[in-house]
């Protein structure tokens, strides 16, 4: 569906609405709000409250470190992870 087409969605027997009309490609969490009687989704991506601090503004740098080492090039030392198997 293109961005500005609209399409026609019926509320089912169980007051549901199926939104694959508007996309496949769907977010499985989504904030609802209702606006001048519009209804209104937004897409919502859920963080493990383990994992929460990590997205805290005092922990941007943090962030920003580990977003970069996930772009660089893994490299694996084999002559130290040799010695690290022979010790346990």
């Amino acid at each position: 569906m293109k961005k500005e087409e609209s399409v026609y969605l019926k509320v089912d027997s169980r007051n549901r609405i199926s939104l694959t009309k508007v996309s496949n490609d769907l977010s499985k969490l989504y904030k609802a709000r209702l606006d001048k009687n519009k209804i209104i989704l937004e897409p919502v991506s859920e963080v493990p409250e383990n994992e929460a601090w990590l997205f805290l503004p005092e922990n941007k740098e943090i962030l920003a470190q580990i977003k970069k080492s996930l772009t660089q090039k893994a490299t694996i030392d084999f002559d130290t992870f040799k010695k690290t198997l022979k010790n346990k």
